[in-house]
């Protein structure tokens, strides 16, 4: 699929141009009701590595991620910290809170400049009493997490490694990664250690899983950069 296909760039109120991702939920909502999303609340620029989130404070607000990655991360009980997703421009962070009123379930970190628009819980709640399309794309988008998270764990019982490596690297890339010739980049600085806990796996095994797909020709590795060289040859990888 070409990036012309995957993609939407449109104005939002703001005059600003911004692209997100169709898979996303600014990217699959029409227009008329993205726009109404984003006249919500206020527009904040986080610098890198700002917590947005903390994970068990009662805060209770949104955050639309409008540009650039975050990364949500949840205490261990050994004090490690756990990565459990990334988000990029297009996708909420914060609506669990925002939805249910209980403290927050991760802590929320800025990977980067972040651009996003920060609503209240009553605005949010009082949007989506108003607006039945945003309510169903939100429902959808809240599904989809955790189809993904129960997915993972089905997913990885009985697998290596490296197929579970597979598995996550395809997942963000088919999610976040922008397309270039028969693979995809993933432009955010995603560190072995995170990659360790997306996986289940211990560090130096996921070091050893990456070096193999590297041999392998699936993918290579720059700085603060993932690239999927063939995206066929990592899924075969993955789902053999």
């Amino acid at each position: 699929m070409a990036p012309s296909d995957r993609r939407r760039d449109e104005g939002i109120p703001s005059g600003h141009t911004r692209t997100w991702p169709l898979a996303s939920l600014l990217g699959g909502l029409p227009p008329v009701e993205r726009d109404r999303l984003l006249a919500l609340g206020t527009e904040v620029r986080y610098p890198a590595d700002r917590v947005l989130l903390r994970e068990s404070d009662l805060t209770d607000f949104l955050v639309v991620l409008l540009a650039g990655v975050v990364k949500a991360t949840r205490r261990t009980h050994d004090h490690r910290d756990a990565l459990l997703a990334v988000r990029m421009g297009g996708d909420l962070v914060g609506e669990f809170a925002a939805l249910d009123g209980r403290p927050r379930s991760a802590t929320v970190t800025s990977c980067g400049q972040v651009t996003a628009r920060v609503v209240s819980r009553a605005e949010f709640l009082d949007c989506l009493r108003r607006e039945p399309r945003i309510a169903q794309a939100v429902n959808a988008s809240v599904v989809t997490k955790l189809r993904v998270a129960n997915d993972r764990r089905v997913d990885f019982t009985g697998c290596d490694t490296e197929t579970r490596l597979a598995r996550v690297i395809c997942q963000i890339a088919v999610s976040y990664g922008e397309p270039v010739g028969a693979g995809a980049v993933i432009h955010w600085p995603v560190t072995q250690p995170e990659l360790a806990t997306l996986c289940g796996a211990a560090e130096p095994t996921v070091h050893k899983a990456l070096r193999r797909l590297r041999e392998a020709g699936a993918v290579s590795t720059g700085y603060r950069t993932i690239r999927v060289e063939s995206m066929a040859l990592l899924d075969a990888i993955a789902f053999p």
